[in-house]
């Protein structure tokens, strides 16, 4: 029995991981990839080498997540290692800028693949975009705040449907190369540029490549709520990211079987292109297939934000009121709300590229100080109980990969790249007034809405748990052992 609820857990925990990473990113990222690394081959490098260093940062998360064992993923370790300003930048930056801008990219995508087939002769309007993206955020935000069983099942159902769908991609790429449209697959033609090299640009591409991967440190946002994370988290970094990468991959061979790359960087829908060419009458599978794929990028990202949100507002880095969950449901709806309101305020994005860039600089800079902090740990504390310990070589080859994609992106996008940096700065005056200042006027600490999202503190409920029972213990000693007594209990102990 105890071996079966192990294979069954793991098996949710690789659906809930395999789910989070594989989202909007295989059917936006492409045209970004490969505009960037300026020829098919250097792009088909690019997805395979940004899967190594995905799984290479994963199997850092690995040890840090079972040795720091706190939901709240990166925020959790960069606070405990480099302290409480660190920490919060990390949370503050994820707040502002990363969250929403992922959310609503991937929102956005699910609106125009669903719209994009009623306006075949031209772009779905900006007002239909944006309000199908807003139904969507909040009917799955919905569905997190009733029940944290319903928003898994969501995951896992819409898990299958889109790995069936790149599935379908990939057999009809093998299909299109046994007919011989392998053209721009020989070395010759793959490595022709359309554009000169530019190694700020490879950057760039890189950037654009790790935006489909989000979602690979999604596990360790909820490492107190895993079954077993000691054996469940590296067995679905092991299965997971080498089986992402394979699709993804094999997806952009498909995608080149059928288009050249100037007809790909023409399309602002790639699969639906794709489609297009090749399923004929059946084209109508690719915006569907995209759509439940988005769909589910949407729920995954606003499970894994909420978490973090409720374990920053549990340190007393937010809002207090994010830390509760609700009395019945147990599940973070303050979290959630905040979460939903602040990714429709992003819904006025214009250019998806752009913002890509602009959410995978940031969240670069800080995978590599989480990193960094694992050495920092090694250090400072060797004998510290590690269940897993991975060998420093790969955290020492992550930070060089690092450390070679932010100078390159900061050189080739300044502006973009300055702009993140400067956000990320402005949470500096915000923690030493809301978060190291602690003589604060009662004003700073009082919020309105416990009572409206009918929610509580976590560990409320064990404390009066506890204080119950001692009272209960108190009356017993004090109330005399009578028969009358015994039989007619006052109103006040039913």
């Amino acid at each position: 029995g105890i071996g079966l609820l192990h294979i069954i857990s793991a098996l949710l925990d690789f659906f809930s991981f395999t789910g989070n990473i594989i989202g909007s990113g295989i059917f936006v990222s492409p045209k970004g990839v490969l505009e960037n690394a300026s020829s098919v081959g250097l792009a088909l490098i690019v997805w395979i080498v940004t899967g190594v260093i995905t799984a290479i940062g994963a199997l850092c998360y690995a040890e840090l997540g079972v040795t720091i064992p706190k939901s709240g993923g990166d925020y959790s370790y960069v606070k405990d290692i480099f302290g409480g300003l660190a920490g919060f930048l990390r949370l503050w930056i994820a707040v502002l800028v990363i969250y929403p801008t992922n959310q609503a990219v991937i929102a956005l995508t699910f609106s125009n693949y669903v719209l994009q087939p009623l306006f075949p002769t031209c772009f779905p309007p900006e007002s239909g975009l944006r309000l199908l993206a807003a139904i969507c955020l909040l009917l799955l935000t919905w569905v997190n705040c009733a029940s944290v069983r319903w928003a898994t099942r969501v995951q896992d159902v819409f898990t299958a449907g889109k790995l069936l769908a790149l599935i379908l991609i990939i057999i009809m790429g093998i299909v299109q190369i046994c007919k011989g449209e392998y053209y721009w697959l020989e070395p010759a033609n793959a490595f022709e540029p359309f554009q000169d090299y530019d190694v700020g640009l490879i950057a760039l591409a890189f950037l654009q490549g790790s935006f489909a991967y989000g979602g690979w440190n999604f596990l360790n946002y909820v490492t107190e709520e895993l079954v077993d994370p000691y054996v469940n988290l590296p067995r679905a970094i092991f299965i997971s990211i080498p089986l992402v990468t394979f699709v993804y991959v094999f997806a952009n061979i498909a995608y080149v079987t059928a288009m050249s790359p100037q007809e790909l960087l023409a399309s602002n829908a790639v699969a639906v292109t794709f489609g297009e060419k090749l399923l004929g009458v059946m084209s109508w599978i690719m915006p569907i297939s995209v759509a439940l794929s988005t769909f589910g990028g949407v729920n995954g990202s606003l499970f894994t934000s909420s978490r973090l949100f409720f374990a920053g507002a549990r340190e007393g880095h937010l809002p207090s009121l994010l830390a509760m969950i609700h009395v019945k449901r147990c599940t973070p709806i303050p979290a959630l709300l905040f979460t939903c309101i602040s990714t429709l305020l992003m819904l006025c994005t214009s250019d998806m590229y752009t913002l890509i860039n602009y959410v995978g600089f940031i969240n670069y800079l800080f995978y590599g100080v989480t990193v960094a902090g694992q050495i920092v740990l090694r250090v400072k504390q060797p004998d510290m109980h590690r269940p897993i310990k991975i060998s420093l070589v790969w955290p020492v080859i992550y930070l060089l990969f690092w450390a070679f994609l932010l100078i390159f992106s900061l050189y080739s996008e300044p502006v973009v790249c300055g702009i993140g940096l400067a956000i990320m700065l402005t949470g500096v005056p915000v923690y030493f007034l809301g978060v190291y200042w602690d003589n604060k006027p009662q004003c700073f600490n009082t919020f309105v809405g416990q009572k409206f999202c009918v929610v509580v503190y976590p560990m409320e409920d064990e404390k009066k748990n506890e204080e119950s029972a001692e009272e209960i213990e108190l009356k017993e000693q004090s109330v005399p052992l009578s028969a009358e007594d015994e039989q007619t209990p006052k109103s006040a102990d039913c």
